[in-house]
């Protein structure tokens, strides 16, 4: 083989040689350039005095405070203060006197109910109270001749039992009216009272309407004192008891309210424990089957983090707080595990950090500017 025959075999090895070693920096660089991307990547760099400038709050996350369940629920009529104004006959509907939303008295006439089953009943107790009075009337006579020596004895015994009897019967005659509904009216009507004193919430008849035995009329609701319906987890209704003070939420309102029920069995539907808080609801603030969030302390946990709910963001769907830092502040996410009472329980911090709290908000945005324009390039 000639020299000019091996120069040019080997001339390529050469080359690839050359070229792998000046790539090899190239190769190199886009890496070091992604770890240092990655390095800045949820960084807000800011000096001190843009801190104070932007009105960022530092805050210290607090350890072992106070276990706080947070949950969803409903606002009920409290069953002890709720009641259906039912028809104890059928009949037609002559009268209604309240609406919806109106406040009744108890024992107030809400309705007229026209019916031949009110003409009997008033007919059977004024029939009553007639042969009471005969059999009084005989009763009285019976003992005037008893004294006299004229009627025997037995006259006078037949008397008294006719007597006792006829006033059984009253008596019976008076509970059927009374069971039917009692109030003022012709012999054929009969006036239907509230059970309790509250306000109407529904209303289940029109006038003229004939309704059977036992219909809904309407549903009075005392609305001073409203139930919150709770559905617990196993574990966390070992942490509830009664008489536990809780937080209910529903907007810009703010109600306490106490358990009064925790069940001691779970719903078999469910598998949940149901729960019941009671909350007293002066000027009606709050309405039944409206839904709040309520807040249950449970007692201090030792190694709960809790923190400002103003230090919580959300960044590209995760729950971040910002770290402060010597250059400024680093978003790092955490998990949220209760909230109530303006501050919320999570992990994901050790407890010794600086966190901002109330103008977090800023580095958000300042966080988003960054990486829009990152993403420019």
């Amino acid at each position: 083989m000639t020299s000019k025959t091996i120069i040019r075999a080997a001339l390529p090895l050469a080359l690839a040689f050359a070229l792998s070693g000046c790539g090899q920096p190239t190769a190199e660089k886009p890496a070091e350039t992604e770890k240092a991307r990655e390095e800045e990547e949820g960084t807000v760099h800011l000096t001190a005095q843009q801190i104070a400038a932007a009105g960022i709050e530092i805050v210290r996350p607090a350890v072992g405070g106070a276990g706080v369940l947070t949950l969803p629920a409903t606002i009920e009529s409290d069953p002890q203060a709720t009641q259906v104004v039912s028809a104890a006959i059928g009949g037609r509907i002559v009268a209604l006197h309240r609406n919806l939303g109106q406040t009744v008295r108890r024992g107030e006439i809400v309705a007229v109910i026209e019916s031949r089953d009110a003409a009997g009943l008033r007919a059977e107790v004024e029939a009553a109270q007639a042969r009471a009075a005969l059999a009084r009337s005989t009763l009285e006579r019976e003992e005037r001749l008893f004294k006299l020596k004229v009627s025997p004895e037995r006259d006078l015994i037949a008397a008294r039992t006719a007597m006792t009897e006829a006033n059984i019967a009253l008596r019976l005659a008076r509970q059927q009216l009374a069971a039917a509904g009692v109030g003022g009216g012709a012999l054929n009507r009969i006036g239907v009272p509230a059970p309790i004193g509250g306000q109407v919430t529904a209303r289940s008849v029109v006038l003229g309407q004939t309704v059977a035995p036992d219909a809904e009329l309407f549903r009075v609701a005392n609305l001073g004192r409203v139930a919150i319906n709770l559905t617990l987890s196993p574990a966390d209704a070992g942490k509830v008891r009664a008489g536990m003070p809780v937080e209910v939420r529903s907007g810009d309102r703010r109600a306490e309210a106490r358990i009064g029920f925790v069940s001691p069995v779970l719903d078999e539907a469910t598998r949940l424990v149901p729960a019941v808080a009671l909350l007293e609801n002066g000027g009606a603030i709050l309405r039944p089957g409206e839904p709040v969030t309520v807040a249950i302390r449970t007692g201090a946990t030792s190694d709960a983090i809790t923190i400002s709910e103003s230090a919580l963001q959300t960044v590209e769907g995760r729950t971040v707080v910002f770290i402060r830092t010597a250059e400024g502040f680093r978003a790092a996410p955490v998990a949220v595990t209760s909230r109530g009472g303006g501050q919320a329980t999570v992990t994901g911090l050790s407890g010794r950090e600086q966190v901002a709290g109330k103008g977090s908000f800023t580095l958000k945005a300042e966080l988003g500017k960054g990486e829009a324009e990152h993403g420019g390039h």
